[in-house]
Protein backbone atom coordinates (compact mmCIF):
# COMPACT_ATOMS: atom_id res chain seq x y z
CA UNK A 1 0.00 0.00 0.00
CA UNK A 2 2.87 2.35 0.82
CA UNK A 3 4.22 2.18 -2.72
CA UNK A 4 0.81 3.24 -4.08
CA UNK A 5 0.96 6.39 -1.98
CA UNK A 6 4.43 7.07 -3.33
CA UNK A 7 3.14 6.66 -6.88
CA UNK A 8 0.22 8.98 -6.09
CA UNK A 9 2.65 11.60 -4.80
CA UNK A 10 4.61 11.35 -8.04
CA UNK A 11 1.52 11.69 -10.21
CA UNK A 12 0.21 14.69 -8.26
CA UNK A 13 3.61 16.40 -8.40
CA UNK A 14 3.86 15.78 -12.13
CA UNK A 15 0.41 17.27 -12.77
CA UNK A 16 1.26 20.33 -10.67
CA UNK A 17 4.61 20.70 -12.40
CA UNK A 18 2.88 20.53 -15.78
CA UNK A 19 1.19 23.89 -15.16
CA UNK A 20 3.51 26.06 -17.27
CA UNK A 21 3.41 29.61 -15.99
CA UNK A 22 5.67 30.79 -18.83
CA UNK A 23 3.22 29.59 -21.48
CA UNK A 24 0.28 31.12 -19.61
CA UNK A 25 2.12 34.42 -19.06
CA UNK A 26 3.13 34.47 -22.73
CA UNK A 27 -0.49 34.21 -23.77
CA UNK A 28 -1.48 36.97 -21.35
CA UNK A 29 1.37 39.37 -22.15
CA UNK A 30 1.80 38.68 -25.85
CA UNK A 31 -1.23 36.70 -26.92
CA UNK A 32 1.14 34.05 -28.25
CA UNK A 33 2.99 30.87 -27.37
CA UNK A 34 6.32 31.76 -25.77
CA UNK A 35 7.73 28.54 -27.25
CA UNK A 36 7.63 30.23 -30.66
CA UNK A 37 9.71 33.14 -29.40
CA UNK A 38 13.34 33.63 -28.43
CA UNK A 39 14.96 30.37 -27.38
CA UNK A 40 11.67 28.51 -27.64
CA UNK A 41 11.98 27.59 -23.97
CA UNK A 42 9.00 27.95 -21.64
CA UNK A 43 10.95 29.43 -18.75
CA UNK A 44 11.79 32.59 -16.83
CA UNK A 45 14.89 33.49 -18.87
CA UNK A 46 13.02 33.41 -22.16
CA UNK A 47 10.14 35.32 -20.55
CA UNK A 48 12.65 38.01 -19.52
CA UNK A 49 14.09 38.28 -23.02
CA UNK A 50 10.71 38.20 -24.73
CA UNK A 51 8.32 40.08 -22.43
CA UNK A 52 10.48 41.88 -19.88
CA UNK A 53 11.17 41.89 -16.15
CA UNK A 54 7.55 41.87 -14.95
CA UNK A 55 6.69 38.76 -16.93
CA UNK A 56 9.92 37.05 -15.84
CA UNK A 57 9.21 37.86 -12.19
CA UNK A 58 5.72 36.36 -12.43
CA UNK A 59 7.07 33.20 -14.07
CA UNK A 60 9.83 32.90 -11.47
CA UNK A 61 7.44 33.21 -8.54
CA UNK A 62 4.85 30.86 -10.05
CA UNK A 63 7.42 28.20 -10.93
CA UNK A 64 8.85 28.29 -7.42
CA UNK A 65 5.39 28.17 -5.85
CA UNK A 66 4.28 25.15 -7.86
CA UNK A 67 7.40 23.31 -6.71
CA UNK A 68 6.67 24.27 -3.11
CA UNK A 69 3.05 23.13 -3.50
CA UNK A 70 4.04 19.77 -4.97
CA UNK A 71 6.52 19.07 -2.18
CA UNK A 72 4.29 20.29 0.65
CA UNK A 73 1.48 18.06 -0.61
CA UNK A 74 3.93 15.17 -0.70
CA UNK A 75 4.98 15.89 2.88
CA UNK A 76 1.35 16.12 3.98
CA UNK A 77 0.41 12.83 2.33
CA UNK A 78 3.47 11.03 3.68
CA UNK A 79 2.74 12.31 7.18
CA UNK A 80 -0.98 11.48 7.10
CA UNK A 81 -0.43 8.00 5.68
CA UNK A 82 2.66 7.23 7.73
CA UNK A 83 4.79 6.35 4.72
CA UNK A 84 7.45 8.77 5.95
CA UNK A 85 8.27 6.16 8.60
CA UNK A 86 8.90 3.67 5.79
CA UNK A 87 10.48 5.83 3.11
CA UNK A 88 11.92 8.74 5.09
CA UNK A 89 12.48 11.73 2.80
CA UNK A 90 11.91 9.73 -0.37
CA UNK A 91 8.41 11.22 -0.91
CA UNK A 92 10.05 14.66 -1.09
CA UNK A 93 12.58 13.38 -3.61
CA UNK A 94 9.87 11.76 -5.72
CA UNK A 95 7.75 14.91 -5.67
CA UNK A 96 10.73 17.06 -6.60
CA UNK A 97 11.78 14.92 -9.55
CA UNK A 98 8.22 14.49 -10.82
CA UNK A 99 7.51 18.22 -10.55
CA UNK A 100 10.60 18.85 -12.69
CA UNK A 101 9.45 16.23 -15.19
CA UNK A 102 6.06 17.93 -15.34
CA UNK A 103 7.70 21.31 -15.92
CA UNK A 104 9.97 19.94 -18.65
CA UNK A 105 7.37 17.71 -20.30
CA UNK A 106 3.95 19.19 -19.38
CA UNK A 107 0.98 16.98 -20.19
CA UNK A 108 -1.23 20.06 -20.68
CA UNK A 109 1.04 21.62 -23.32
CA UNK A 110 2.14 18.85 -25.64
CA UNK A 111 5.02 17.69 -23.42
CA UNK A 112 7.14 20.69 -24.49
CA UNK A 113 7.99 22.90 -21.55
CA UNK A 114 10.94 24.49 -19.81
CA UNK A 115 14.28 23.30 -18.47
CA UNK A 116 13.24 22.86 -14.85
CA UNK A 117 16.00 24.83 -13.13
CA UNK A 118 13.79 26.88 -10.80
CA UNK A 119 11.74 23.83 -9.86
CA UNK A 120 14.93 21.85 -9.28
CA UNK A 121 16.28 24.64 -7.10
CA UNK A 122 13.25 24.54 -4.81
CA UNK A 123 13.36 20.74 -4.69
CA UNK A 124 17.03 20.62 -3.71
CA UNK A 125 16.47 23.25 -1.00
CA UNK A 126 13.70 21.13 0.52
CA UNK A 127 15.79 17.97 0.26
CA UNK A 128 18.87 19.46 1.94
CA UNK A 129 18.75 23.18 2.52
CA UNK A 130 22.46 23.84 3.07
CA UNK A 131 23.67 21.82 0.09
CA UNK A 132 20.92 23.43 -1.96
CA UNK A 133 21.96 26.88 -0.77
CA UNK A 134 25.62 26.30 -1.66
CA UNK A 135 24.64 25.14 -5.14
CA UNK A 136 22.28 28.09 -5.60
CA UNK A 137 24.88 30.67 -4.56
CA UNK A 138 27.53 29.01 -6.73
CA UNK A 139 25.22 28.97 -9.76
CA UNK A 140 24.28 32.63 -9.27
CA UNK A 141 27.95 33.61 -9.02
CA UNK A 142 28.74 31.76 -12.25
CA UNK A 143 25.80 33.45 -13.96
CA UNK A 144 26.83 36.89 -12.67
CA UNK A 145 30.47 36.51 -13.72
CA UNK A 146 29.97 34.75 -17.06
CA UNK A 147 26.58 36.27 -17.98
CA UNK A 148 25.56 32.78 -19.09
CA UNK A 149 22.45 31.48 -17.30
CA UNK A 150 22.94 28.09 -18.90
CA UNK A 151 26.53 27.76 -17.67
CA UNK A 152 25.49 28.51 -14.09
CA UNK A 153 22.69 25.96 -14.32
CA UNK A 154 24.94 23.24 -15.76
CA UNK A 155 27.86 23.76 -13.38
CA UNK A 156 25.47 24.07 -10.44
CA UNK A 157 23.99 20.70 -11.35
CA UNK A 158 27.43 19.11 -11.45
CA UNK A 159 28.27 20.61 -8.05
CA UNK A 160 25.00 19.23 -6.64
CA UNK A 161 26.05 15.69 -7.49
CA UNK A 162 29.55 16.18 -6.10
CA UNK A 163 28.24 17.57 -2.80
CA UNK A 164 25.63 14.82 -2.50
CA UNK A 165 28.34 12.18 -2.88
CA UNK A 166 30.60 13.83 -0.31
CA UNK A 167 28.07 15.07 2.25
CA UNK A 168 24.99 12.96 1.48
CA UNK A 169 25.75 10.60 4.33
CA UNK A 170 25.46 7.60 2.08
CA UNK A 171 21.74 8.24 1.56
CA UNK A 172 21.27 6.41 -1.74
CA UNK A 173 17.81 7.89 -2.29
CA UNK A 174 19.13 11.44 -1.85
CA UNK A 175 22.15 10.83 -4.07
CA UNK A 176 19.92 9.32 -6.76
CA UNK A 177 17.59 12.32 -6.46
CA UNK A 178 20.52 14.70 -7.04
CA UNK A 179 21.87 12.66 -9.94
CA UNK A 180 18.47 12.60 -11.65
CA UNK A 181 18.05 16.37 -11.25
CA UNK A 182 21.54 16.94 -12.65
CA UNK A 183 21.02 14.59 -15.60
CA UNK A 184 17.72 16.27 -16.44
CA UNK A 185 19.32 19.72 -16.23
CA UNK A 186 22.24 18.79 -18.48
CA UNK A 187 19.95 16.98 -20.93
CA UNK A 188 17.63 19.97 -21.19
CA UNK A 189 20.64 22.23 -21.80
CA UNK A 190 22.24 20.08 -24.50
CA UNK A 191 21.65 22.73 -27.18
CA UNK A 192 23.09 25.39 -24.86
CA UNK A 193 26.17 23.24 -24.31
CA UNK A 194 26.78 23.10 -28.06
CA UNK A 195 26.42 26.87 -28.30
CA UNK A 196 28.76 27.40 -25.35
CA UNK A 197 31.38 25.23 -27.04
CA UNK A 198 30.90 27.07 -30.35
CA UNK A 199 30.92 30.48 -28.66
CA UNK A 200 27.45 31.33 -29.91
CA UNK A 201 25.50 31.12 -26.65
CA UNK A 202 23.61 34.31 -25.84
CA UNK A 203 24.51 36.09 -22.64
CA UNK A 204 22.12 37.36 -19.98
CA UNK A 205 20.44 40.49 -21.25
CA UNK A 206 20.46 39.34 -24.86
CA UNK A 207 17.16 39.56 -26.68
CA UNK A 208 17.89 36.35 -28.55
CA UNK A 209 17.53 32.69 -27.54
Amino acid sequence: MEILWLIAIGVIAYLIGSVSSAIIVGRIFGGEDIRTKGSGNAGATNALRTYGKKAAAIVTVCDCLKAVAAILIAMLISNMTGIDSVYGNTPVYVAGVCAVLGHNFPIYFGFHGGKGILVSMVAMLFANWWIGLIVLVFALIVMAVSKYVSLGSILGSVLLVILSLIFGGGDIAYILFCVILAVLAVFMHRANIKRLINGTENKLGSKKG
